[in-house]
């Protein structure tokens, strides 16, 4: 099986950050937390926002295996043995995000060190939920030939 570990994964995570803040903004126009260009949300609409920001992925790889950025740059979270992305895998993957994203000022600097070094190219998040990230064809080939 075939592992993705470059721009791919890149692009995907920053097409994702960006409908997260395109979300983040419209919470900010509804709350009343933005002023002209800037954005800024406390107490409840910030809790909502987090809970989005976790929702997005987790419900995502779980109902599709991919997030919109996944989908867009071709690429899929499968479980390592090349089954389909559970639940639980799922949300154990995306808590670790806040592991793999430190430090937050170069966000998922360790998550990318981890994983370049892995030889199934996985961040923490994909370890301790025993998945891999796969070209969108890999995964499908593997699927085809276990069937």
């Amino acid at each position: 099986m075939r592992y993705e570990a470059g721009w791919r994964r890149f692009f995907a995570i920053l097409i994702d950050s960006i409908v997260l803040f395109v979300i983040f903004w419209l919470i900010g126009l509804i709350t009343g937390g933005a002023k002209g260009s800037s954005v800024s949300l406390n107490g409840g609409p910030a809790l909502v926002n987090m809970v989005i920001d976790f929702a997005y992925f987790i419900v995502l790889e779980a109902q599709f295996g991919a997030t919109v950025g996944k989908m867009v740059t071709g690429i899929k979270v499968v479980n390592a043995d090349g089954s389909r992305l559970t639940w639980g895998g799922s949300v154990a993957r995306n808590l670790m995000r806040l592991v793999d994203g430190f430090p937050y000022v170069i966000p998922y600097l360790l998550g990318a060190i981890v994983m370049w070094s892995s030889a199934d190219k996985q961040r923490l998040g994909d370890k301790v939920a025993g998945t891999v990230v796969v070209p969108r064809q890999a995964e499908a080939a593997v699927f085809s030939t276990t069937s």
